[in-house]
This record gives C-alpha cells, sequence and structure tokens, in this order.
C-alpha cells in the first residue's frame, strides 16, 4: 500500500465508499490523517480510525480536502450536493490519483487515456515493462485502487489508466509519457458536450515539461487536430496510427510495426500475436512500442514484450472452443465504437448484443454486419436494437446471456461455417443485469464452461 505519510494529521472527507474509496480510506488512516467518510448508497466496514458521517451534516471548512470517487459528479449534470459544499467552502475537490501523485512524487508515471483501448493498453505497458525486468505498478481505471499499489523507488514506475473523471480530479500529476489514444462521444452527461469531455482528456497533458513526451493517435479526426495543435508548440511528440503511414511517428497498418522516426524500420508483424487482433490492438501495440521506446528501453526488449503478451480479461478474450464454435468475450465493449472494432476481427460471427444502450445505439455498426450470421439481443436494449436490425440482419429475442449463449451456440454448431464464432460485445453499459462489464464477462465465461462440461 501507498504510505502517504504527507498527509499526518490532515482532516480528509472521503465522499464514495467503494474499491478506490476504501483503499483511500486505509491508507490515509495509517498515515494518521483525521478521516470522515460515507457513501450514499452503501455502509461497509470502514478500517480503523476512520469515522462514517454524513459529509452533508459536516463543516467542510474544517477539512483539508475532500476526496472523492470518480464516478461521482462534481460539476455535471448537478455537482453532488458535498461538493458543492467543498467548492463553496473553498476546500480542493481531490481523486485518490492525487494522493498518489503527491506521496510518490519521486517516481516516473505514464498516463494512458482516451474513448477506446486504454486498458488494453495499459496492461501491455506495463508488461513489456515487467518482461524488461523493470520495477513497475499498473492499475489506475484499470481495475485496482492506486493507493493498494506498491510503491515504487526513483526508478520505479506507475503505469495509470486514466479516465476523464480521473484526470478532473488529478492536479498535481506530472507524466513522464502521457498518451491519449482515441476520442469519439461518450460521457458526454458528465462534462456537458463533447468540448468538455475532449478539455478533461487533454488534462492528462498537464504538467509535462520539455523532457516528457505525449503520444497522440491518429486515426479519429478529434485526435488528428489535436496533435496538429501540440505539435506546433512542443518538440517530443509521437504520433501512432494503425490505418495510414506517417511520416514521422510510429505506424501498424496491417499490423506491420513501423518506427518512422528510426528511418522507417520495420519492428515486427504484430500478426504473429494472435491475442492481439485488428486495426484497434495494432494502435494499442503502436502506442505501448512509442511509448517504451520513450522509457529508453531497447527495441528487441519491446519485441519481445509485445509477442509474449496474452490478452486482457474482457477484451477479445478467447474463453473456450466448443465443438467447432469459437466462444469471445468482449464485454468491455461497452459502445458502438469498442464492438465496431471487434466485429471486423472475426468472419461467422453469432453476436450476443445488449444491455443499457448508450446514445446513438447501434446505428454506426449497421455498415459493419457482414460478417455476422444472426444476432442475439439482451437486455434493457433488444427491442430497441431489434428495430434498428429489422430487414438488416436475422436476431432472435434471447432476454438473457445464458440464453443467449445455448441459442447462439445451437445456431453458430447447425450453421455450414467450418469455424464460427460466438461473439459477445454488448455495445452496451451492463446495469441493467449486471453491477459491472466484468459481471458480464465473467458469467459469459461461466455459461460456456457449462457447455464444455457437457
Amino acid at each position: 500500500m501507498i504510505s502517504l505519510e504527507k498527509f499526518r494529521s490532515k482532516r480528509i472527507a472521503v465522499l464514495g465508499l467503494a474499491r478506490s474509496g476504501l483503499a483511500t480510506c486505509e491508507a490515509l488512516a495509517k498515515a494518521g490523517a483525521e478521516v470522515v467518510a460515507w457513501d450514499d448508497m452503501t455502509r461497509p466496514e470502514l478500517p480503523s480510525g476512520v469515522s462514517c458521517r454524513d459529509l452533508a451534516d459536516e463543516n467542510l471548512a474544517g477539512f483539508d480536502a475532500l476526496v472523492m470517487s470518480p464516478g461521482i459528479p462534481h460539476t455535471f449534470p448537478t455537482p453532488h450536493p458535498v461538493a458543492q459544499m467543498a467548492k463553496d467552502a473553498g476546500v480542493p475537490i481531490i481523486g485518490d490519483t492525487e494522493l498518489l501523485a503527491v506521496a510518490q512524487g519521486n517516481a516516473q508515471f505514464v498516463g494512458i487515456t482516451g474513448t477506446n483501448g486504454k486498458s488494453t493498453t495499459t496492461a501491455l505497458i506495463g508488461h513489456i515493462l515487467k518482461q524488461a525486468s523493470k520495477s513497475v505498478s499498473i492499475g489506475g481505471n484499470l481495475g485496482y485502487a492506486v493507493l493498494g499499489l506498491e510503491p515504487q523507488e526513483d526508478r520505479g514506475t506507475f503505469v495509470l489508466e486514466m479516465s476523464s473523471y480521473q484526470l478532473e480530479l488529478t492536479h498535481s500529476q506530472k507524466f513522464k509519457v502521457a498518451l491519449i489514444l482515441n476520442i469519439s462521444p461518450d460521457h458526454i452527461d458528465r462534462h456537458g458536450d463533447l468540448s468538455g469531455y475532449i478539455a478533461a482528456k487533454e488534462r492528462v497533458f498537464d504538467n509535462q515539461g520539455s523532457d516528457d513526451f505525449a503520444i497522440i493517435g491518429v486515426d479519429d479526426e478529434v485526435c488528428t487536430a489535436l496533435a496538429q495543435r501540440y505539435a506546433e508548440r512542443r518538440s517530443r511528440i509521437i504520433q501512432i496510427s494503425s490505418t495510414r503511414q506517417l511520416e514521422q511517428g510510429v505506424t501498424a497498418v496491417d499490423g506491420l510495426l513501423v518506427d518512422h522516426d528510426d528511418n522507417n524500420r520495420i519492428v515486427v508483424d504484430l500478426k504473429q500475436n494472435a491475442r492481439l487482433p485488428g486495426a484497434h490492438n495494432w494502435q494499442n501495440a503502436a502506442a505501448a512500442y512509442a511509448c517504451c521506446k520513450a522509457l529508453n528501453l531497447p527495441v528487441e526488449k519491446i519485441v519481445e514484450g509485445l509477442l509474449s503478451f496474452t490478452g486482457l480479461e474482457h477484451r477479445q478474450e478467447f474463453v473456450a472452443k466448443v465443438g467447432k464454435t469459437t466462444f469471445i468475450n468482449d464485454s468491455k465493449a461497452t459502445n458502438a465504437e469498442a464492438t465496431e472494432k471487434a466485429l471486423v476481427c472475426y468472419d461467422d460471427i453469432y453476436w450476443i448484443v445488449g444491455g443499457r444502450a448508450k446514445e446513438g445505439g447501434i446505428d454506426q455498426l449497421l455498415t459493419c454486419l457482414n460478417p455476422i450470421r444472426q444476432a442475439f439481443l439482451v437486455g434493457e436494449s433488444q427491442d430497441y436494437f431489434a428495430g434498428s436490425l429489422v430487414g438488416q440482419l436475422p436476431y432472435s429475442k434471447s432476454g438473457t446471456i445464458d440464453q443467449a449463449v445455448l441459442q447462439a451456440f445451437e445456431a453458430a454448431e447447425l450453421s455450414m461455417s467450418s469455424n464460427p464464432v460466438v461473439l459477445l460485445s454488448p455495445a452496451c453499459a451492463s446495469f441493467d443485469q449486471f453491477p459491472s462489464f466484468e459481471k458480464r464477462g465473467e458469467f459469459f465465461k461461466e455459461e460456456v464452461f457449462k457447455l464444455t462440461d457437457k
């Protein structure tokens, strides 16, 4: 656990007691801070020395900071009442990543953000560094509370996936290497509009100096404009692409990783690693290569890491092959953009889709339905998505994932395809039926394993 000795004797309010909130309470209490914590929904057991009191009844002017869970709104659509009280009292509102930045200021930080691909890229960079015997801690939005990570000495590195919510609550963080992979509309309800969302993502570059690196994917219009703007005022900016060749930077067109900043050096054919399928994963790999090279890793070590990476759970994860049918768990695909990247990676797809729909539903996917043989609709969006697929594709209203697995498996096994794929790529949030995309993916895998048992 991270030591927060710098906060000894400070009065800290903590709002939100899920994974990161509980880790924050524990670390602050161990450091000797006075901690008052609250959650509107749950009352978990708190570490010794932490008081559980409704912060709405407290005089926040007496606190040194309010540490908020990134999932709680502090601006749009309406600030949480406690957040508004803190603003009125002039109390800083921060997140656990800010506490980490202050506590481990001598360590080296890598920050990865973007609408899609940041978890895989974070895990991939961490894997490469570990394979090269570097001291590294990996966490952030990826799933591990940052204050529960192993501390790093001066030469150690924190590799952090940073959501837009977390970036808004982090003020003094300085990233040696900061990455924005891509940007498409998401979380607009929390940022007001697209420009607010972009501004939150750009915070990953805050506090960087002339010796730090900015890596930007240029496979979407927003990030292309962003890269051009930063290139005008910074020298250490690296552009990456998996869709087109660049004059400078790193590309991975058709899986061939090329370093254009090193005399157009052909680095590796990423198709050698079947766990990194598709252009989106090739972009992730290009980003990881550029990052690790900026951290002075030898190219040979980076290639070893790229080829030995086994993938990330719930991100186009191979689950099993039953009969002739392959099952892929892509539960992390919580929006249409993420699902689109999976649909282009396979032939003869039996697609399990649905949940709590995002804005726009699956309309943008109607142009990439060619490899799909049948859709199996689940969750509260099934009627909505059925309306989108009428006349486009055969579909069944399965309702639940367990029913969808059985129906998709039967259809795949009876098909003429020699290698059908049952793909869970929901293009939706999970909250209609599951508390998280992780739980949804785990349930899908359990149902697949029941087939293997039979």
